[in-house]
């Protein structure tokens, strides 16, 4: 265990040297922020029939996916470990006295906590701060506040999860594109990142609540705005428990055989 707490807090530091990325990426997601905003307000400016969430609901949705992007997104990804893949420098992760998924589940963990760590702190104050109906709103109780932190935290797990099936794919398919566009795109879209889950048709709701990517971002965020009321969330949230092990489970398993019949430098 001590050499996954090391590699966690290494990549950790490190992730917090790029704060001029961070910067750069704290107005990028403002920018995305407002438009995204405009374009619902729109909507429900002209909207007839009653719309399934409050537009101060979706408002929350948006400014909590800008600020926990590094989170959620299925598209961020670590080249180094792609690298190794394909160049077969995976050998000298075998080297290493240590389970290879625990340790890479380790390194992409603590990344995506670094990212967050850096654009957390600027954009909510400045999103709390906003005039209406652009501001985001608290949550309704401190009880939703800790469901939606336990949620979000699980949420994190899952996409780590999810994550590692993708490098685990390049063992056999020697190229991550495929990979990233299939689970990234797809992922992004179930999980409510396109289009909230509540706006789409309900044939489309019923495919999305059978897949695991809705637990990663429409269901914390939706408890943190009170759209998924206490009840709902203590249920959901072992759900979020019952995912995660089939997902990590999966992925060991397909990592032992990976690594039974990876080739190196043709040996």
């Amino acid at each position: 265990m001590n050499a996954y707490l090391s590699v966690g807090k290494l990549r950790f530091a490190m992730g917090l040297q790029y704060r001029a990325a961070a910067a750069a990426g704290v107005a990028t997601q403002l920018f995305f922020g407002f438009i995204f905003m405009m374009v619902y307000m729109a909507f429900y400016a002209n909207s007839v029939a009653e719309p399934p969430m409050p537009l101060r609901d979706v408002v929350t949705y948006v400014w909590l996916q800008q600020i926990f992007l590094g989170f959620i997104a299925m598209w961020f990804r670590d080249h180094d470990i792609f690298g190794l893949i394909t160049s077969g420098n995976i050998a000298y992760e075998l080297c290493r006295p240590c389970d290879i998924y625990r340790f890479w589940y380790a390194k992409l963990l603590a990344t995506r906590l670094a990212s967050v760590a850096l654009r957390c702190v600027p954009l909510l104050p400045v999103v709390l701060l906003l005039p209406p109906p652009y501001r985001m709103g608290p949550p309704p109780s401190a009880l939703q506040f800790g469901l939606f932190v336990a949620a979000l935290l699980l949420g994190l797990l899952l996409v780590v999860a999810i994550s590692m099936l993708i490098y685990i794919s390049v063992f056999w398919t020697m190229s991550p594109t495929g990979s990233i566009l299939m689970i990234g795109v797809a992922g992004e879209f179930f999980a409510g990142l396109i289009v909230p889950v509540p706006m789409m048709p309900d044939w489309l709701q019923s495919i999305v609540y059978a897949l695991p990517f809705r637990w990663t971002a429409d269901f914390p965020f939706r408890v943190y705005s009170g759209h998924i009321g206490v009840t709902e969330a203590l249920w959901g949230i072992p759900l979020q428990l019952l995912w995660l092990a089939a997902l990590v489970g999966a992925g060991h398993l397909l990592m032992r055989r990976a690594l039974r019949r990876v080739v190196v430098q043709g040996g």
